[in-house]
């Protein structure tokens, strides 16, 4: 935003205002602090109905993948405000699935603003012109597809709701619900409504309002996302562990310190 002040001003000429752009952080993690310390226990619909008739997070968004437990926060979020963006990146590589799935979801709960990112068509061009870079480069491939994508789209906003859970994965255990996007350097808000949900909470929910599951859950798919990255996952198993199977990747990187930068060594960069 725009911040001005008067300067001084000169032998009979009238004080004029300077623009001067607001180059601060657009949260601190104090603010954090105090967010996480407000919402302590507080009920998650509650949370999310006070973030946004309160502007807490300022200009919001929600990243979705449409994926296996996806319903249950566009839900909550929806019984709220209908409006809010909903972010899906369009990759090219999904399972039909998976885009069935967003159609009816989007309807079913009466979405009014589901904006798909797709990749630059350029960048795809020149970088994965056969499209196979999944299978010899994955980080390049959800380079190109998902972080630079979401990156561009979130240069209008001031916070994202996700949907990732502290059950899901050992490295996203003690999630908290607020934090600061670690992705941004302007302090961009990071907040995670089910954080602290469990499994069983995520099913009681389908249950009690009806929900329809993504289809392939039935099929072995406990976490879902790209068709070529993603395999079925066997009874007892990490959720997450079907996706990037035999690869060193446990994320896609757009909630990964520092996506952009840390990638493997050799990687030619595309910004």
């Amino acid at each position: 935003m725009a911040a001005c002040r008067s300067g001084p001003s000169g032998m009979g000429e009238a004080a004029r205002r300077i623009d001067r752009l607001d180059t601060a952080a657009r949260f601190t993690a104090a603010e954090v602090e105090a967010l996480n310390a407000r919402f302590a226990n507080v009920p998650t619909k509650h949370m999310l109905a006070a973030v946004l008739s309160e502007g807490l997070a300022g200009r919001i968004a929600a990243v979705s993948s449409f994926g296996a437990e996806s319903a249950v926060l566009l839900h909550l979020i929806a019984s709220v405000d209908r409006s809010v963006p909903v972010l899906f990146l369009e990759t090219g590589k999904h399972f039909p699935e998976t885009l069935a799935y967003r159609d009816e979801i989007t309807r079913r709960l009466g979405l009014t603003n589901l904006i798909n990112l797709t990749p630059d068509p350029q960048l795809l061009a020149k970088r994965d012109e056969t499209g196979l870079r999944w299978s010899y480069d994955p980080d390049g491939c959800c380079e190109i597809r998902k972080v630079l994508p979401l990156a561009r789209a979130l240069e209008d906003f001031d916070a994202s709701f996700t949907g990732r859970k502290g059950f899901q994965s050992a490295t996203r255990a003690g999630l908290p619900r607020f934090e600061l996007d670690l992705t941004d350097v302007q302090g961009r808000l990071k907040i995670n409504p089910l954080a602290d949900w469990s499994s069983d909470q995520i099913q009681s929910y389908f249950a009690a309002t009806g929900l329809p599951p993504h289809p392939l859950v039935a099929q072995g798919y406990p976490s879902i996302g790209c068709s070529p990255c993603t395999t079925m996952v066997a009874p007892g198993e990490d959720p997450r562990s079907g996706r990037w199977k035999g690869w060193d990747k446990t994320e896609c990187g757009i909630h990964v310190d520092g996506a952009v930068e840390e990638l493997p060594p050799g990687y030619e960069p595309y910004l």
